[in-house]
């Protein structure tokens, strides 16, 4: 699912202007930067609650490709200027954690541990 079709499934608001027309094929939630650095999977998207630079610096560390705050929790301007920086995307849902990662399964996005097993 290309990043855009996310954005309007979530009814998602971009926070700076980067392309959309990438495809994301797995997905992972989490508010712990240590459970985060579990879902290290090539063109994944990270939900989270956390809206602080670390967030972003863990999404640049393990390549994840956006990242999409819940709860309608709304990030600093430096956590923005610094995704931007980094070119990491970054959305925001009005809508909680368990509903957003509903809808994307919902729409083919795998979570982490099914990307694992359908690769083997």
């Amino acid at each position: 699912m290309k990043l855009k079709e996310i954005m309007e499934v979530l009814k998602a608001e971009e926070l700076w202007d980067f392309p959309t027309d990438f495809k994301v094929y797995s997905a992972g939630a989490a508010d712990l930067m240590s459970d985060v650095l579990m879902l290290a999977k090539e063109n994944s998207l990270l939900l989270t609650g956390l809206t602080n630079t670390q967030v972003v610096r863990t999404a640049e560390m393990i390549d994840i490709s956006a990242i999409v705050f819940v709860r309608g929790k709304r990030p600093e301007s430096e956590v923005i200027e610094l995704a931007e920086k980094l070119d990491i995307p970054l959305l925001l849902t009005e809508l909680p954690m368990y509903e957003a990662c509903g809808i994307l399964y919902k729409h083919g996005i795998k979570g982490s541990s099914q990307v694992e097993i359908l690769q083997k």
